[in-house]
Order: C-alpha cells, then structure tokens, then sequence
C-alpha cells in the first residue's frame, strides 16, 4: 500500500456513523464469567442487579447471545454532535521515525470530556432518564468520564454525584471545574462522606486513593439515596458494548480505503477504550475470517494484565459491589500515584481478561518516562497534545513501528488515541522539569493485593 494513495485524514460521511453497537461475546466461544454475587457466589440475577445498575443496562451487561443492539434514536442523534471520529494517517510521525511501517490513529478528543468516554456516558444517562430517575453517581480517575458523564446528565437534566479519586482531584483541578460548570457535584476519594470512605482513610492514612475507593463511594450513595443508581465508565460488558462505535467506524473506514491493519494498539485500564477499538476485529479474528495482533498496554504501576491473577474478586475496594472474574492485582492494591490517571484500576474487563487468557491478544506494561517521551515526540509532529493514558498506546505503537525499521517489514499499525491531555499539564510539567520517576510494584508489594484476592473456585 503506497503512502501517496492514503488520504491523511479519514472521515467518513455522518450517514456512516454505526446505527448498532456490536456485543462482540456473541462470536466469543468462551463467554466472559458472569458477575456474581459475594454471599451466594452464584450468577448475579436481573432483580439482584436492580439497586444498582438502571434496567436496560441490565439487560445489555447479561446479553452474551446477541451480536447487534440498536442504538436508539436519541443516542444517535448526540453521537451526531462529535461523531464520525477521524482515522487519521500519522505520516509525520512515520516521517521521524524513519519506518516503512504505515500507522494510524483513531482520534476520540473531538468534544468537550475530551475523550471517548461520551461514548458510554450518553447511554447510561439516556437510559436512567428513559427510566424516569433523579440523578446518578458514578466514580473517575483522570477525570475524563466524569467530565462525559456531567456532560450527558446536564443533556437529559439528571443530578451527577462524582467521586474523584483523590491524587487526580487535587492534580487536575481544571478537570473537576469543567464538571461543576456541566453541574456535577465533585468529591475527592476517599471522602469522609460515606462509611466506606472513613473506613478507607482510617485503614490508609494519607491514601492518595485508587479507582476501587471511588466505585466503593459513589455504590453507596447511590443504594442509599431514593431515585439514584449507580453508573460505571469502563470494565462492564455494557460499556464495551458502547464504546464498540469506536471499531465499527475505524473498520468502515479500513474498508472504505483498503487498508488492512496488521497491528492494533490500545491503552488498558479498565478496558472501555481497547474494548472498544479492537471489538469487530476481534469478532472477525473469533470467526475465523482475519487475524490480527491485538495488543494492550497498561502502566508499569498498575500491571494488572501482565502481572495480575486471572481469578474472581471484588471490583472495588469497599466490598459492595458485585465480584467479577478478571485479571486482578487484588481490590485492596492501591497504584502508586503517578500519572497514569484512567488506567489506574486493580482489575480489567472479564471480556478482555477472557480473550487475554484464550490467547487472542496480548499485553505490555510501559514505563511512565517512557510513555511521556512518546507522548511529546506525538505532540510535536501530529499536532495534538495526547492524554497520558492514550499516550501509554502510542509508546507502544512506536515501538512496534522501530521494529519494522529494524525487519524493513511494512505493516500497518492503528493505534487508539483515546483523548487530548490539555488538562494533564502537571504531569506533562514534571516530565519537562526531569522530576518525574518510574515506579515498578515489587512482588511483595503485589503480594499484599494478591492476598485479599478471595478465594472462589468456580
């Protein structure tokens, strides 16, 4: 495939946009294990669910059958906001880099949250007004999903409670302004506002907080407070449903082009970002019909794929919520705080952690010097400044780029560019400064998490 015949930019006609999200479990030949509940460790039920979750997510996280949802009309009218997403040709990074490889990015930063979690976010909030409640609570690590969600519940007039984990409440506090501005209430986590969080802060003095304090909080106030349920950004079957816009479009525009990947790159936190990206590709390599490398990438800090345990655990540090079988580093892990913002999780997708533990993709943990250089080198040739997660996806996909200088192989490379980090300056200032470290958890320090791993044999 010759460079002069790709246009750089790749849009495709708003007609284009996906009128269904595609379940990729449908084609998977070993389901994702269902979430269970942690007294009677059996297959959570639609009644048990109902306290938390809103009723037809519900029924999209339990549909392991059905390969096609539509998307209602509303959704698909406010995904006319932002959306089709540009696939862009990186030929400027190629150009510095000096690789026959050919590669590109799928941009999701082209709205307010700044990333792809709008995706998701108009969903759940369609959904919960559709069944006539108040407001929602939800959790956020960087900042991106609270944004989405303030955004989509400001749309639809529903109340937003959110729960920040603590390091990137006080590090970004521009992210915690733009969701006040869409009318979310914001509270750093733990917080002394609920029994989980004091219990939290009395069991971890001075803790910077983790994503699993945040769930633990904000499932709390919403089982407790009349007319509210409970929202997640990531992990659940349900958000790589909705997210699956991201590779239903990349795909349409590879056809549309006749550029066939041969390499596909996402970052990993929870997994709402990859999962998306790489769904139709992965239905087509479960099929039978295409292969491709899949790869995920998650921070060295918080190496959940690449030094977890594949078991069943809580998904959040509090023991409320339901326990799910995925890679885990224990829900009691808390990373250390550094700027890996999103990916800060202790566990991953059971969709993910199931086609990781069949083989059908793989993982890698990277530094965060080494993401953050990647990230100015992307900067500096491509005109937008990425966000630290998307950034832990394209240090990968320039390596594997210098790989094909090395072979003089010509392969295609797409990677997911899950936002912009113009809010992430503090993190960006430390790596200019030269103060910014790497931290790699020791295997004593894992071993503590793995310990409150319980143990179910199922």
């Amino acid at each position: 495939m010759s460079k002069l015949r790709v246009p750089y930019k790749i849009y495709l006609d708003e007609k284009e946009i996906p009128t269904s999200w595609y379940n990729v479990r449908a084609d998977m030949k070993n389901k994702p294990a269902p979430l269970i509940h942690p007294g009677t460790l059996k297959p959570l039920t639609f009644e048990e669910m109902r306290p938390i979750f809103c009723d037809e997510l519900i029924k999209q996280e339990l549909d392991d059958t059905t390969a096609y949802i539509p998307i209602p009309e509303e959704i698909y009218n406010f995904y006319k906001m932002y959306r089709p997403s540009p696939l862009t040709h990186a030929v400027y990074l190629e150009e510095l880099l000096d690789t026959p490889a050919h590669i590109f990015y799928k941009f999701e930063g082209n709205n307010t949250s700044g990333s792809h979690k709008l995706n998701s976010a108009i969903a759940q909030a369609y959904y919960a007004k559709k069944q006539g409640l108040k407001g929602v609570t939800t959790e956020t690590g960087a900042g991106q999903w609270g944004t989405a969600l303030a955004m989509a519940c400001s749309f639809f007039k529903l109340e937003c409670k959110v729960y920040m984990v603590k390091v990137s409440y006080e590090q970004k506090p521009f992210r915690r302004e733009v969701m006040r501005t869409y009318g979310a209430k914001v509270t750093p986590s733990p917080s002394m506002d609920t029994n989980i969080g004091r219990k939290i802060n009395v069991e971890h003095p001075g803790t910077t907080g983790s994503l699993g304090c945040a769930i633990s909080e904000a499932v709390e106030v919403a089982t407790s407070t009349e007319g509210y349920r409970y929202v997640l950004g990531s992990v659940l079957n349900q958000v790589l449903l909705h997210q699956s816009v991201i590779g239903l479009e990349t795909k349409a525009a590879c056809e549309k082009y006749d550029i066939k990947p041969d390499i596909i790159v996402g970052c990993a936190g929870g997994g709402s970002n990859l999962g998306g990206l790489i769904s139709p590709f992965m239905g087509e390599k479960l099929r039978g019909e295409a292969d491709y490398r899949i790869i995920a990438v998650e921070p060295a800090s918080c190496p959940s794929f690449t030094r977890g345990k594949f078991a069943y655990d809580f998904c959040d540090t509090g023991k409320v919520c339901p326990m799910a079988k995925m890679y885990t580093l224990g829900h009691d892990f808390i990373p250390s705080a550094n700027h890996a913002g999103g990916l800060r999780y202790h566990g991953m997708s059971s969709i993910l952690s199931q086609l990781y533990h069949d083989g059908l993709m793989e993982a890698r943990s990277v530094e965060q010097t080494s993401v953050f250089e990647a990230a100015e080198m992307f900067a500096r040739v491509e005109g937008i400044l990425p966000a630290p997660e998307s950034s832990h996806a394209i240090r990968v996909g320039i390596d594997e780029a210098l790989k094909c200088k090395e072979t003089g192989e010509e392969k295609t490379i797409i990677i997911g560019l899950t936002g912009t980090g113009y809010f992430d300056m503090l993190a960006y200032e430390k790596y200019n400064d030269g103060t910014m470290t790497d931290y790699i958890p020791t295997d004593e320090d894992l071993a503590k998490g793995f310990a409150t791993i319980p143990n179910v044999n199922l």
